[in-house]
């Protein structure tokens, strides 16, 4: 078995990084994806190191186990093509606003006229419902509205974005559980529906899962923003030689913390009694701690507290990442052969399942690869399909070759 999602056909309208992230996840659990792609190609095909031109860095760490069809969505042929493929799928997924499948004809009343089991999900910037609807979005405008960049200007003292995309990978993990729950939904009553997973609802959600604080109340009980995050001390602390992050969070872990590192003066200090008294405390707390860590070396350290539960790890780079010890242990890091961009390095998946384990069965595809096998398995006649290519409405897999 390729994975638990085996047999599940998703048909990918999506584009940058969220939708493809997403559908790459539910491709490595199993699932059949199809990724349809203007003429031009995925945006993310031409950014990072590449090797051939339309096979960059960013589309190929979030495209792999799928295939790739080109249509022109614009042109009438295109917009059937796709109907008579989303005829046989179980999930559509795309990232574009509302408003533009409304206008391509291609909403879940179009597509459920086709399919009533389909399951229909558009993820982009806001809910429909709301004011924000028809506005444009991408990671740095969901940052800003959410809060996130605000955070940081609490600790930093200007407005700053994570330099991760947090946003699309965090919607995009949420377009995930929120396609598998409707999967599960409909197995049980047969049923499909439609589903709307908004960048900005849903980072609102992770952000403030612990940044509500003194705002959970009506009337609040203080401000918003958990306090042990909001110090500008939060983070790695400097050893002789480098850094380390070490965080004696609970009771037991401060126990342990001074009395190994000498400091058994601070377990009777009221400022770092319990957990509670230490967060309220917690300039204090890092400072104590900062003092503590810059005695010694990174390597003390970690034989100091390696066989304890207090969270001690070193600080990896982007580089160092290619040779944790970790990672090389479990062979987390893959390097594969790419049909027309030679040997690439994959990721892992990183969920563990005992029946039915995720893999890589292929990987990111060349622009159009696919498209003539698909519109085949789709019962298109090859004389239409020969008009298709001829008018630009898709190309064949060789025409994309680089």
């Amino acid at each position: 078995m390729s994975g638990p999602l085996e047999g599940v056909r998703i048909l990918e309208l999506t584009a940058v990084v969220l939708g493809p992230w997403a559908c790459q996840i539910l491709a490595d659990m199993g699932a059949e994806v199809i990724k349809v792609e203007p003429p031009r190609g995925d945006s993310n095909r031409s950014l990072g190191a590449s090797r051939n031109p339309k096979m960059a860095a960013l589309y190929l760490t979030c495209n792999r186990n799928k295939r790739s069809i080109v249509l022109d969505l614009k042109q009438a042929s295109g917009r059937e093509a796709l109907l008579k493929i989303a005829a046989d799928c179980d999930v559509l997924i795309h990232n574009n606003r509302p408003q533009v499948m409304v206008k391509l004809g291609l909403d879940y009343a179009d597509l459920k006229a086709v399919n009533p089991r389909i399951i229909y999900c558009g993820s982009y910037g806001y809910g429909k419902a709301g004011p924000y609807g028809s506005k444009g979005a991408l990671d740095d405008s969901i940052q800003a509205v959410s809060g996130i960049a605000a955070l940081n200007e609490m600790v930093l003292g200007e407005p700053r974005y994570l330099p991760t995309i947090v946003a699309d990978k965090t919607t995009a993990m949420a377009v995930v559980f929120a396609v598998t729950s409707a999967l599960y939904y409909r197995e049980k009553t047969g049923i499909g529906q439609q589903l709307e997973v908004p960048m900005f609802e849903t980072m609102v959600y992770y952000v403030m899962a612990e940044h509500l604080w003194g705002m959970t109340f009506e009337p609040p009980l203080g401000t918003a923003g958990y306090t042990r995050l909001m110090s500008h001390h939060r983070k790695p602390y400097k050893t002789k030689d480098g850094y380390i992050a070490i965080l004696p969070y609970l009771d037991s872990h401060w126990e342990t913390f001074c009395k190994l590192a000498g400091r058994e003066e601070l377990l009777d200090d009221d400022r770092f009694r319990t957990l509670a008294d230490r967060v309220q405390n917690i300039d204090d707390t890092y400072q104590e701690t900062a003092t503590t860590m810059a005695t010694r070396t990174t390597d003390e350290w970690l034989e100091i507290f390696g066989d304890t539960s207090v969270p001690t790890i070193v600080v990896n780079t982007l580089e160092g990442l290619m040779t944790d010890p970790h990672l090389e242990a479990i062979g987390y890091w893959q390097l594969i052969e790419h049909p027309t961009e030679g040997m690439l390095r994959m990721p892992s998946f990183p969920v563990n399942f005992s029946e039915s384990p995720a893999k890589i069965r292929n990987l990111a595809p060349r622009l159009g690869e696919n498209s003539v096998e698909i519109l085949r398995e789709a019962g298109i006649a090859e004389q239409q399909i020969d008009a298709m290519i001829e008018s630009g409405t898709t190309i064949d897999a060789q025409s994309s070759r680089p």
